[in-house]
């Protein structure tokens, strides 16, 4: 009996890996999560940004935007050439100088440097996390996948935003933050390399029983999904602007809620429920769409997204604030794992990681464009809430290409 003979594709068969891989996408959510209520909230205290420097508090989400997009790009071909679990372990190592970058910074260019390798850790290990899962899983459960993928690591992140704002109050900024990242990107590294097994033989399998397909350039792929297939293209522009709502809840919410006067527990608190809700509601999207389609979660998605966004500079107070990030958190459920599961449905199976990675890369962009375009008009305005209006209206926009172009049908590959 041949080793491929004895592999076999599907989570429960292979859960001990399986788990595994979700333990690393729930790392680097934390990795990320540190940073998503902390920086923003300190930038004025710690680095010096007055209140109304909307494009310079903007500057670290738009270097980690584009690494981490390009990185995501690359990430699929890496693995392809060199393997998922160097790519991953690469990726770890990559994010070992970031707790001491943020201990000793004495200005707000260290955060943009750490936030540079923060996105290459990014775009290399959550990129592999996901693709190991699909290669493990059957085409069948490609929706299941992204969103257990998903929940686990935004569930991380929503976490980490809280617990690093309690070490913040205990220990001071530098210090709270370093504590924490040190054990997680320690924790990243040493299980990448020790307890997790490289699924290059799965997908090798896969491609066994996929239908012969020609092979294809990363620019030719590039240029197909970018602009050729419309399928592709109208799922790639709605992955960029969905990152969007992110990028506001980055950088803009934070600071939205210390001047409304809420602490910045209280403020991570709100926070947290968004990226809980997120990741906890993807349990239910992710399986779902396998049953009932993509096209009505993804479309819907981005619509609550859009209102939900739209509502929160209209209203006041924790409860009611609280309650809309709980709506955008559930419109992103709906939406975010299964853009990836549609474009990997779209895909020949032979370069999935690589049309995948083509999709990661415009989505990650978002958070470049998004915060370019939100810090720009926040300087020009003087007023942040025009940020709130330029990513609803953009999801809303952004939800009715996609109700255009997508076919209510899936091709399963």
């Amino acid at each position: 009996m041949t080793t491929s003979a004895k592999l076999q594709h599907g989570i429960l068969v292979n859960q001990s890996q399986f788990l595994m891989q979700l333990l690393q996408v729930f790392l680097v959510g934390l990795t990320i999560g540190m940073t998503r209520t902390v920086i923003p909230g300190l930038a004025e205290t710690e680095f010096g940004l007055a209140g109304e420097q909307f494009f310079l508090l903007t500057s670290f989400v738009i270097v980690f935007g584009v690494v981490k997009a390009v990185m995501n790009l690359l990430a699929g071909k890496f693995s392809e050439v060199y393997g998922r679990k160097f790519v991953l372990i690469s990726g770890w190592l990559v994010a070992l100088p970031i707790p001491f970058m943020l201990l000793y910074a004495p200005n707000w260019n260290w955060v943009i440097a750490a936030t540079f390798l923060l996105g290459i850790n990014q775009g290399l290990a959550w990129s592999m996390a996901l693709n190991s899962k699909l290669d493990l899983a059957r085409p069948t459960q490609k929706g299941l996948v992204n969103g257990l993928n998903e929940f686990s690591g935004y569930a991380a992140v929503g976490i980490a935003g809280v617990v690093t704002a309690y070490f913040v109050n205990l220990y001071g900024a530098r210090e709270g933050l370093f504590v924490f990242s040190s054990f997680v990107i320690l924790a990243g590294w040493l299980s990448a390399m020790f307890l997790v097994k490289d699924t290059m033989r799965w997908a090798d399998l896969h491609q066994q029983d996929a239908e012969p397909s020609e092979h294809q350039s990363l620019g030719q792929l590039f240029k197909t999904a970018s602009w050729q297939d419309r399928n592709l293209l109208a799922l790639n522009q709605a992955g960029l602007v969905e990152k969007f709502t992110d990028a506001l809840v980055w950088i803009f919410l934070p600071v939205y809620f210390l001047s409304q006067n809420l602490t910045l527990v209280e403020g991570s608190v709100i926070i947290m429920v968004y990226a809980v809700v997120w990741g906890s509601s993807q349990l239910v999207t992710g399986p779902l769409s396998d049953k009932i389609g993509r096209k009505g979660l993804i479309v819907w998605g981005m619509w609550l997204c859009g209102l939900g966004v739209l509502a929160i500079p209209l209203t006041q107070g924790s409860l009611v604030w609280t309650l809309e990030a709980a709506i955008i958190g559930i419109g992103m459920a709906m939406l975010y794992p299964n853009l990836g599961a549609s474009v990997a449905d779209f895909s020949v199976v032979r370069h999935r990681a690589s049309l995948i990675g083509i999709y990661r890369f415009w989505r990650d962009m978002g958070y470049a464009v998004g915060a370019l375009l939100m810090g720009v008009l926040a300087q020009w305005s003087g007023n942040m809430q025009v940020a709130f209006w330029l990513v609803g209206i953009a999801m809303l926009l952004s939800g009715l290409w996609v109700h255009w172009v997508i076919p209510k049908k899936r091709k399963v590959s």
